[in-house]
């Protein structure tokens, strides 16, 4: 497949032509100007060209696609015909994706007759098929449900001019590649292709290849850019604190909208449930959840009636909530696609928006790593404690009570009598109180040391400068004063973290929080542990019993004066307590195999 490059810089003027029928619905709407990837739609050398677009999620990509195929569906007429067969295809990952597009599309095409079907999974498909069978111009479908249709016979692709592919990446991580392939094979062969993704990875471009012919390649926001229009905050919290944190950064905020995102559907239960009882006006997006009820929990949002949205990354694939400017991640995602995908529901169409990603110290260059593969820059912080809500709260009280307005006619003498029989004092303190009452209590949060705020850079792991073994981060609160000790294995008897850690922490008894570094040596091992923990970690090893015979663990100042240590009781290569000879023994290779065992003859009966 060939693609032809193209920028910003070979964007089109502000004058380049669009339909009359959706120039004017776009006029009506208040759109003084478009979004980049909606100007380079409007590019009039693109022809009936296949596009392959890549562009921000939240950039107005509907929108820019509905002006593309608009000369394509049209062909020169003013308004559409009777539809004796749908002449467009636009094919979604999710059915609130596919309906959030159906309603940009019928507004934006009102004037030019248009009927629209939808063929989404959770309805009811005799409803769809009696709309395909009165005729539509345009298909709105998720690939399963068209799929459907298409093996039944109720859907006939053999007069559509243009397929349009939503959100290309998020179908190939869902598995649809083969329904598309299928959709697409029913289609005719010279049509025009355009697929949209937020990024062109390599699976996207191995799709393109297939289904696309000559593509233009059209890359609205450089690889490199950050989006303008969202702030991102790493905030650090302590492991157990990690709702509390939640809880505390939607009471700080001032967004009227929030949409918090969990890895889990027992975690977006969990999560909502803790919130309704702390007085949010919370709903819930999960993949178990019926069509109607993640319709009424979009329509509570979007009304006002709630203010938090807890879901995971599928339910929430392709929503667009009115006014939501605050993303929290209540779970680190680990692939820089979703990070980019669930930050994407704010900051949308030139609204701010802030995305929030809650941390636990000790996933913190987890965090970072993501971020950096997302080529995203954050800010660190710490999660705001009761000082920090309450001074905001302070605050807004006071700017509500200075903007009201004066009283007009009909209140004034209500406003009399409350001044005359309560005086201003008592009607002050009673609006106080019912200010506070509306919001739920902040959480008390146990501060960080100022240490973990400070500036890292990402990495997997830390390298010993002397020996090059791995170094874990240090993972209690105290490990910055860390005693050191040594144990007497080393790269010479094949140690590795994997077995020493769990022996270190029961020949002590610590936990592995309390251990921090491992640098293994030839000849034998130095770790750290926790300063709150190191003297009782210490005693313990005098107690007889703490270690298998053979291996010895002293202060690492006092390595010198140690007695030398027998030769420990294991095979280079086999786990420490194996003896030799022994048929469980195993070398690093084998390694979760099961044991091998000679087979017994059975004895003759007597």
């Amino acid at each position: 497949m060939t693609m032809t490059p193209k920028t910003d810089s070979d964007a089109p003027s502000p004058t380049a032509a669009i339909h009359p029928a959706l120039a004017s619905a776009l006029a009506a709407k208040g759109y003084s100007e478009l979004t980049p990837v909606q100007m380079a739609m409007t590019d009039p050398d693109h022809g009936d060209a296949d596009l392959l677009v890549s562009a921000q999620t939240g950039s107005g990509k509907t929108v820019a696609f509905g002006i593309a195929i608009a000369p394509t569906l049209l062909e020169g007429e003013a308004r559409f015909d009777v539809a004796a067969a749908p002449l467009g295809l636009v094919i979604a990952p999710t059915r609130e994706l596919a309906i959030q597009v159906q309603r940009e599309l019928d507004w934006l095409y009102a004037e030019a007759g248009i009927r629209i079907a939808t063929c989404v999974g959770g309805m009811d498909m005799r409803t769809e098929r009696r709309a395909l069978e009165r005729g539509a111009h345009l298909v709105i479908g998720t690939p399963g449900r068209l799929r459907d249709h298409i093996t039944r016979g109720a859907l006939d692709l053999s007069a559509v001019r243009a397929v349009v592919l939503d959100e290309a990446d998020e179908m190939l991580d869902l598995g649809f590649r083969e329904d598309l392939e299928f959709i697409l094979g029913a289609a005719p062969q010279e049509r025009r292709t355009l697929l949209f993704s937020a990024t062109v990875r390599r699976g996207i471009a191995e799709l393109a290849s297939t289904v696309q012919r000559d593509a233009v390649r059209i890359e609205t926001t450089a690889s490199t850019e950050q989006h303008a229009d969202i702030e991102y905050q790493l905030m650090l919290v302590r492991r157990d604190e990690r709702e509390h944190a939640i809880i505390n950064t939607l009471l700080e905020s001032d967004s009227l909208s929030a949409l918090v995102f969990c890895h889990t559907r027992e975690a977006v239960r969990h999560l909502t449930a803790r919130l309704a009882n702390r007085g949010f006006a919370v709903v819930s997006l999960s993949g178990e959840m019926a069509q109607s009820e993640r319709s009424n929990a979009l329509q509570s949002m979007r009304d006002g009636r709630a203010r938090v949205c807890v879901a995971t990354d599928v339910a929430a694939r392709g929503i667009d909530l009115p006014n939501l400017d605050l993303v929290v991640h209540a779970d680190m995602p680990s692939k820089p696609e979703t990070l980019l995908h669930r930050s994407g529901r704010t900051g949308r169409a030139g609204r701010k928006g802030v995305c929030v990603l809650i941390v636990p110290e000790n996933r913190r260059g987890a965090a970072q790593r993501v971020l950096a593969m997302a080529k995203l820059a954050a800010t660190v912080r710490a999660a705001p404690g009761i000082a920090d809500i309450e001074a905001r709260n302070r605050r807004r009280i006071v700017d509500a009570a200075v903007s009201a307005a004066e009283p007009d006619e009909a209140e004034a003498d209500l406003v009399a009598e409350l001044l005359e029989r309560a005086g201003p004092q008592r009607i002050a303190a009673a609006f106080l109180r019912q200010q506070i009452a509306a919001h739920p209590v902040p959480e008390e949060l146990l501060p960080l040391p100022t240490e973990a705020l400070r500036t890292r850079t990402p990495g997997r792991d830390r390298r010993s400068a002397d020996t090059g073994a791995p170094a874990r981060e240090p993972r209690g609160p105290d490990m910055r004063d860390g005693v050191w000790f040594t144990i007497s294995l080393g790269r010479k008897h094949r140690a590795d973290p994997k077995f020493l850690l769990p022996m270190i922490c029961n020949a002590g008894g610590v936990s592995k929080r309390d251990v921090g570094a491992i640098k293994i040596d030839a000849t034998e091992t130095r770790f750290e542990i926790s300063a709150d923990r190191a003297a009782g970690f210490a005693d313990r090893l005098k107690q007889p019993g703490s270690l298998e015979r053979g291996i010895t663990i002293a202060p690492a100042g006092e390595a010198g004066a140690r007695p030398k240590a027998a030769k420990p009781k294991f095979k280079p290569g086999g786990k420490p307590g194996h003896k030799p000879g022994h048929k469980h023994q195993a070398a690093p290779a084998d390694h979760g195999k099961p044991p091998k065992h000679k087979k017994r003859k059975p004895k003759r009966p007597d």
